[in-house]
């Protein structure tokens, strides 16, 4: 089961810029949220942004 934490950032995490799959997660992430809100008005709307999040996640797979 997926916890939303994709990784943890150390103490100066942020000063380090994001490798290519460090954005994907984010960019899946972001997806994935706004799916989950939309899934609660607008189901067809929700569907289209979970099927981004699945096509950002094999992007994700092929890299690692």
């Amino acid at each position: 089961m997926w916890n939303g934490k994709l990784k943890d950032i150390g103490m100066f995490g942020f000063f380090k810029k994001k490798s290519a799959v460090e954005k994907l997660q984010s960019d899946y992430e972001k997806l994935m949220k706004e799916a989950f809100q939309l899934s609660k008005s607008n189901r067809s709307a929700s569907d289209k942004k979970t099927a981004e999040a699945d096509e950002i996640m094999k992007k994700i797979e092929k890299l690692t």
